[in-house]
């Protein structure tokens, strides 16, 4: 019973397993990938260009659950039996605050200079689009496989507030084990 207390107050407060259902990240996050998140990491710090970040889904619906309800999922999450990732996201965080986000001839540009991105795939391409002004307390957030990745490019950028944390190794399996 100790055990399951630890576990599930580590899981609320500090790290938490992430599930990754899509192929949104590839090739950095494979589907059915299991990321660790630093749930700490925005407390004392800003997200930094480059972190990949997980979040809540700005258009998925907006879940009010009882204390019980709250702690049943902890502790089923915390043993493994249920697994977050449906009801969140993972990008990677491209636009910081105040800057201006643009697609233009297959290059990220931030405020009009093109910012290198060696984690993308060779052949990765880009439609055109923006400007996209971010705002104070929010980050522009893109998946790493531009062509499949729902991400701020049709959502706009993120508030801090809905930030879980930076995905910081991955877990499972055990062949892709490492850091991001």
């Amino acid at each position: 019973m100790t055990a399951l207390v630890i576990a599930v107050l580590i899981k609320t407060f500090l790290v938490q397993p992430f599930w990754i259902p899509s192929e949104s990240m590839l090739p950095t996050i494979e589907v059915n990938d299991r990321v660790m998140v630093n749930k700490l990491a925005f407390n004392w710090g800003e997200p930094e260009r480059g972190d990949i970040v997980v979040f809540r889904d700005p258009a998925g619906p907006e879940v009010d659950e009882s204390i019980p309800e709250a702690v049943i999922r902890s502790v089923l999450e915390a043993v493994g039996i249920r697994t977050r990732g449906r009801d969140d996201l993972i990008k990677r965080v491209i636009g910081l605050p105040g800057e201006t986000v643009e697609i233009e001839g297959n290059h990220v540009m931030i405020d009009g200079i093109s910012i290198a991105e060696p984690y993308l795939a060779l052949g990765v391409t880009m439609a055109d689009e923006g400007p996209f002004v971010v705002g104070t307390n929010e980050v522009f957030v893109m998946g790493d496989n531009r062509q499949f990745s729902f991400d701020s490019r049709r959502f706009g950028p993120i508030s801090y507030d809905d930030l879980i944390g930076r995905a910081f190794i991955t877990i499972w399996p055990i062949s892709s084990f490492g850091p991001l």
